[in-house]
């Protein structure tokens, strides 16, 4: 048993510093990245923010309205194989929506059904992957991956998720993960920490993680924990290539859900990938060998996601110009973060 003293930072622990800047608006901040794949050698360009792939976030609605603000979408890997095949075949060439699945073996046949229907579309559509596990500590995931490059060495991988920055190396210089997903126990409707007292602080984890896969040439992926657009400013001041929103994103109309109405409020269900409620729905039940790690919520309906990305991407450029980091890329050599006791006045609340 070993004590790590070392303190560990979440994003309600620190604030980032203001500087000097020359900029005279938000609008001259350039929020988009240019950002070369180690291993396919892709291009991304765009705003480096992904919305998760929850099955009630990542859907081919929120994917669509997200492209429209170059904005990219990782889809969840529930839906049935003809109806991937469907939308990629008629996304843009330039869209980001990743791919998602397990590694198990009834999803890898999936994919395999759906690339081959797709790969030789002129546009190529399938252009990232996400191979998701809640635990990506184990040495059947590390081959997963590595397998999976060797098959695909022209697809981007993005793997997770973990916390640490020897797991991270391993990803990307052993695995072939192009991208790697930070984040063990940091979301909304995750319990992990709860339930297994596994976890780490999320800003710490991306500063640790960022810093091993820069070294190797690779990249991360912040995934949990950002509640107000300050958090992802956070998230990318510390090294952080890409930002995945869950609970920032739910409650809206491209959302899946019904919309229920309560006392004259309208609510929609929003629950973890771990929760009762997905296991139920997706595996008919929790299996006796395992406990839920998620939970379920209902969130207030928000209308369309158009309003939240838009406020998103005015907090993101406001936090540029506060640093004077011209480009999204700056901001992390912009910035300084102070440690705080407390961030917000909350004498008329929390908003």
């Amino acid at each position: 048993m070993r004590i790590d003293t070392d303190p560990k930072l979440d994003f309600s622990d620190v604030l980032l510093r203001p500087k000097r800047s020359e900029l005279s608006s938000r609008k001259d901040v350039d929020v988009r990245r240019t950002i070369v794949m180690p291993h396919s050698k892709h291009h991304f360009d765009g705003v480096p923010i992904i919305a998760a792939n929850m099955d009630t976030i990542g859907t081919f609605e929120m994917a669509n309205e997200l492209s429209k603000f170059d904005v990219s979408c990782a889809l969840h890997k529930h839906y049935p194989a003809k109806d991937l095949i469907n939308h990629y075949r008629y996304i843009s060439a330039k869209s980001w929506h990743f791919y998602s699945l397990g590694v198990i073996d009834k999803d890898l046949e999936k994919f395999k059904k759906v690339y081959a229907e797709v790969k030789d579309d002129l546009h190529h559509p399938i252009k990232g992957v996400v191979i998701d596990v809640a635990n990506g500590y184990s040495t059947k995931f590390l081959d997963f991956v590595k397998r999976f490059r060797n098959d695909y060495p022209e697809l981007t991988i993005m793997a997770g998720n973990v916390v640490t920055g020897e797991m991270t190396e391993d990803l990307i210089y052993h695995g072939g993960a192009d991208i790697v997903k930070v984040g063990i126990g940091p979301g909304s409707v995750c319990t992990t920490r709860k339930m297994t007292g596994v976890g780490y602080p999320q800003l710490s984890a991306i500063i640790e993680c960022a810093d091993a896969a820069h070294g190797v040439g690779g990249h991360i992926c912040a995934d949990g924990g950002c509640t107000v657009p300050g958090d992802i400013a956070k998230a990318f001041a510390g090294g952080a290539d890409f930002v995945m929103l869950g609970g920032m994103l739910a409650g809206h109309d491209e959302c899946q859900g019904k919309i229920i109405e309560t006392n004259g409020k309208k609510y929609i269900e929003f629950y973890g990938m771990s929760s009762d409620t997905a296991m139920k729905k997706h595996h008919g039940g929790v299996a006796e060998y395992r406990a839920s790690e998620g939970k379920t919520v209902m969130v207030p309906y928000r209308g369309p996601v158009e309003d939240t990305i838009k406020e998103i991407l005015g907090g993101l450029r406001s936090a540029c110009t506060y640093t004077g980091s011209k480009t999204l890329k700056e901001l992390p050599k912009r910035a300084t973060f102070i440690l705080v006791h407390r961030q917000l006045n909350t004498v008329f609340g929390n908003e």
